[in-house]
């Protein structure tokens, strides 16, 4: 725990990718925390660099240095690592072989796309502080009636039950047939700084949107691109410290341009293609091409005769030439 040394508990554990300061705090409101073998039931406690650190009795090993991974999250996940009704989460779902993360903001049960993941619950806080000046980019589907006039008016900020949100760019991107009602299916792209709670659904939801469908497309300079539904892939550790290195210190920032793992780790392969009919296909190198299918004729069927390849014509005369050839001279003369 070198590099968290002479920090509080809860940052130590954040930055071990534990949990986040928020959650370690709850851990240690429930006495599951303990240095030295006495359990915490405060976080203000500071932890020296020869403290042995254990949650629910395991040993917290050394700081290793930041990570980051992109995730497409699908529907029907909560961004949490438990859930007391016994509803499926993200972090049950992610692939095998990657360290205990934590996520970079959330996405609510019915949103999906990009979530970005990092074993560094400091870094974590950082990019998800307003002031970090990362934007969040999202492709949106509501139903109603709305102009681009009416949707500039939430660059200005808006109140909503009591909760004020900050500037809101929308961009009104396809609209839909009004039906009887007066309402259509329109799709929108919203940018916002803030990322409160469920913020997109209830700004729209007070101009009339109702969101039924929500992807985040970017957080930050990272994007959602082609990233296959359910899979996750590693940012490479010179990204990480080209665009990362002010929320990490030097200490633990990833050294070499190799990531510790796999570039890209999916889900098994057969459910993601089941969810994900219009994924990437396999490379080529995986699987072998077919031999073309044998064409079967029906009795009483004529079969086509077989083509005979015909011989290429030597060059033609083209019209009015005069052959060089002298003539054969006739018998007798």
């Amino acid at each position: 725990m070198d590099p968290a040394a002479g920090s509080r508990i809860a940052k130590a554990l954040a930055r071990a990718g534990v949990a986040s300061r928020r959650e370690a705090e709850r851990f240690i409101a429930e006495g599951r925390v303990a240095v030295n073998g006495r359990v915490l039931d405060s976080p203000a406690v500071k932890i020296e660099a020869d403290d042995v650190i254990t949650v629910d009795g395991k040993v917290i090993s050394d700081v290793e240095p930041t990570r980051l991974w992109r995730y497409h999250k699908p529907v029907g996940l909560l961004t949490t690592h438990s859930d007391p009704g016994g509803r499926p989460t993200v972090f049950e779902n992610l692939p095998k072989g990657l360290p205990r993360v934590i996520s970079v903001g959330r996405l609510d049960l019915a949103s999906e796309g990009l979530l970005l993941l990092t074993n560094d619950g400091t870094l974590a806080r950082a990019l998800e502080m307003p002031n970090s000046g990362w934007i969040r980019r999202y492709r949106v589907r509501a139903y109603g009636r709305t102009t681009q006039a009416k949707l500039d008016e939430l660059s200005k900020g808006v109140v909503v039950e009591g909760v004020s949100y900050g500037p809101i760019d929308a961009r009104l991107d396809k609209a839909g047939r009004f039906d009887v009602g007066g309402g259509a299916n329109i799709w929108l792209t919203v940018a916002i700084a803030e990322g409160k709670n469920r913020e997109v659904r209830r700004v729209l939801d007070s101009i009339g949107l109702k969101v039924n469908r929500l992807i985040r497309l970017a957080y930050g300079p990272f994007a959602l691109a082609t990233l296959p539904l359910g899979a996750v892939e590693e940012v490479g550790p010179r990204v990480i410290r080209e665009l990362l290195s002010e929320h990490i210190a030097p200490a633990n920032l990833p050294k070499g341009d190799k990531i510790a793992g796999p570039v890209m780790t999916t889900v098994q392969q057969r459910r993601r293609r089941a969810s994900d009919p219009t994924g990437p296909a396999a490379p080529a190198a995986v699987i072998a091409p077919a031999a073309p299918a044998k064409k079967v004729y029906k009795a009483g069927w004529a079969k086509p005769a077989s083509r005979k390849p015909v011989a290429k014509a030597g060059p033609t005369k083209p019209a009015g030439a005069r052959s060089t050839r002298k003539p054969k001279p006739k018998p007798g003369s």
